[in-house]
């Protein structure tokens, strides 16, 4: 029967991680209009979760919309504010915008909380996020997620928080970024692109950019 594919298939868990049911401001959608033209002009963030054999964890992430570079990600058992800041204070750590860069993501109350808007305030970043229910309003962290779990997540049965922390940052850091061709960059990785366009940044993101956050 299992040869034969006729086995009863489970239905797989499905979580939700976008809680848009809260009295915080939501901030008009930027990114229609613009189109960068450069690194550190649009940033773009979004979280999801992450299956293991026994729990789940949780994954927010920032990316670069003109490179499609991850440039800060945190990992964490918890999905609250401190997962979205988390992955915020490594992008800023490392990149450093200038006044005036876009910050996109959805309505979720950990992009939309206090804490959040003040740290985005205080940095000078143009906050934006996604209409209500459109998913394509954040397609290039959609399509991350989405390469993330085809080619790691799903080729690999993670038992617990720590070896999942082991193997995505590895994928996120060596693979996504140095290594994953994209056909909008002219089949170049993240990193290729970035350093023939912006030789100066060619440095940037060398170290762990990152946050794991294992506190139940």
């Amino acid at each position: 029967m299992r040869e034969s594919d006729l086995l009863v298939k489970s239905k797989r868990k499905w979580l939700c991680t976008t809680d848009s049911r809260h009295g915080f401001r939501i901030w008009p959608n930027l990114c229609r209009q613009a189109t960068p033209t450069g690194i550190n002009q649009v940033w773009v963030a979004d979280l999801t979760y992450l299956r293991l054999l026994w729990e789940f964890v949780y994954l927010a992430v920032i990316l670069d919309a003109f490179s499609r570079r991850v440039v800060g990600y945190a990992l964490s058992r918890r999905l609250d504010a401190s997962l979205t800041l988390g992955a915020l204070g490594a992008a800023l750590a490392d990149r450093r915008p200038p006044p005036g860069c876009i910050h996109h993501s959805d309505r979720g109350v950990q992009y939309a909380c206090g804490d959040y808007v003040k740290r985005l305030t205080e940095a000078g970043f143009r906050i934006s996020m996604s209409r209500r229910g459109n998913p394509f309003d954040n397609a290039q962290a959609e399509s991350f997620f989405k390469t993330l779990k085809w080619d790691e997540v799903n080729l690999t049965q993670y038992r617990n928080f720590e070896e999942a922390a082991a193997s995505i940052p590895a994928f996120i850091e060596e693979i996504y970024n140095r290594e994953r061709l994209h056909s909008a960059l002219g089949y170049l990785s993240p990193v290729e692109f970035e350093a023939k366009l912006h030789p100066a940044a060619a440095g940037q993101n060398m170290a762990h950019q990152g946050v794991l956050i294992s506190t139940p």
